[in-house]
């Protein structure tokens, strides 16, 4: 039984966003009517919700008194019905829908963030000083330098802001207070293409199309399909 516990509580850490700390007045007054009277009947009320938060921010269904029988059983040592073989093929389906479910997800975000990219880069490109490559990444000479320019083998130093087309700052070495160093052959088409044609002191505005960005994929801070707007300014590079 305690095989059962392990894996489904696995499985729920390994879904799980992050707690929910948002506690309005009526949920205060519905605690009182509780009567959390201890520690542990709060620590156990909370991490009740926390598990219920999870399932509802990932759109997880399930039987709410079936899932309270499986802790009940669990917290009282009784043997599950099902074997550990059973319980690893019902956690292995689990984790398979829900992985499909996660990518048919990203399927429409992605044919609606690339819809949404392709309009703003079609406005973007009739702005003044905005150009275009023949690959369809586009960018804007904020300042031009004077430096040499570095080649798809180049590791170069710059600082860099990068947004996404509702203005929403995802990433800023400005930020962090200290510019990056990579390896132009390390990063997305977009940063491999754009930073061959600075300047060393040049900085540039670009927009960068999905299909030379992340595609697809979806990252941390970045849904998939996502044009992607970067402020960058190349310092050096070897």
């Amino acid at each position: 039984m305690k095989k059962l516990f392990v894996i489904i509580f696995v499985g729920i850490a390994l879904i799980s966003c992050h707690a929910q700390k948002n506690t309005s007045k009526t949920d205060k007054k519905n605690t009182q009517e509780l009567e959390l009277n201890t520690f542990k009947d709060t620590v156990s009320y909370v991490i009740g919700g926390d598990i219920a938060n999870s399932f509802k921010n990932n759109k997880i269904e399930v039987d709410i008194d079936k899932l309270i029988l499986g802790l009940r059983a669990a917290s009282n040592g009784v043997d599950t019905i099902f074997t550990t073989e059973e319980i690893q093929g019902i956690m292995t389906r689990f984790q398979q829908e829900m992985q499909m479910k996660q990518q048919l997800e990203n399927m429409k975000t992605y044919a609606t963030n690339k819809e949404l990219g392709r309009r703003y880069m079609e406005s973007n490109l009739k702005k003044e000083g905005v150009k275009q490559t023949e690959s369809g990444l586009q960018y804007k000479v904020l300042r031009e330098g004077s430096g040499e320019k570095p080649v798809a083998t180049s590791t170069v130093k710059v600082h860099y802001e990068g947004k996404l087309i509702d203005g929403k700052i995802f990433d800023s070495s400005y930020e962090r207070g200290e510019p990056i160093e990579f390896g132009l052959n390390q990063v997305i088409k977009g940063w491999t293409e754009g930073l061959q044609l600075m300047n060393v002191g040049s900085m540039y505005e670009f927009v960068i199309p999905c299909d030379l960005g992340y595609g697809e994929r979806a990252m941390q801070t970045i849904p998939a399909g996502s044009t992607l707007i970067f402020k960058v300014e190349l310092l050096d590079f070897k």
